[in-house]
């Protein structure tokens, strides 16, 4: 057996088993430091009604702006598609509405992110065309989307 099977294309850029860990353990670390530093309190706090207002007036559940919060150091760390990142944010543990919630106040330009992906799957490996833009639907791009990413790294 070819001991470099294991490695082959198909399973190598299969982000959507390698994202969510690596991800994951960049967040929980982005979150420890900034709680670590930014803390001035030895006293934890907890919020016991993660549905409560939040008191800056915008009408959004702390849950909402924890989801909106979460989204947007996502896409600070890298590309996501629309669907894909909502995917991660349920991975989290938030609800589906909280996480849709969450991407959509991002504001994003998906076919910006689909570039980024493009970016940096291209910085890993060597794709076709086509095979970029496939992969890049696999992450939940649309096709309009990946094809965009494509283009804009020399596709």
């Amino acid at each position: 057996m070819n001991v470099f099977k294991c490695f082959s294309r198909k399973h190598k850029w299969n982000k959507k088993l390698q994202t969510i860990p690596i991800t994951s353990l960049i967040l929980f670390g982005v979150l420890v430091i900034s709680g670590c530093t930014s803390s001035t309190s030895m006293t934890p706090t907890v919020d016991t009604n993660s549905q409560a207002i939040i008191p800056n007036n915008s009408g959004e559940t702390t849950s909402q702006a924890n989801a909106s919060r979460t989204a947007r150091t996502y896409l600070d760390l890298s590309g996501f598609s629309r669907s894909g990142l909502i995917k991660q944010l349920m991975f989290e543990g938030y609800s589906e509405s909280d996480a849709t919630y969450g991407v959509d106040a991002q504001n994003a330009n998906w076919s910006e992110q689909a570039a980024r992906s493009a970016k940096a799957y291209l910085d890993l490996s060597g794709f076709s065309r086509s095979g970029l833009v496939k992969q890049l639907m696999f992450e939940g791009y649309s096709k309009q989307e990946a094809e965009f990413g494509a283009t804009a790294n020399g596709l």
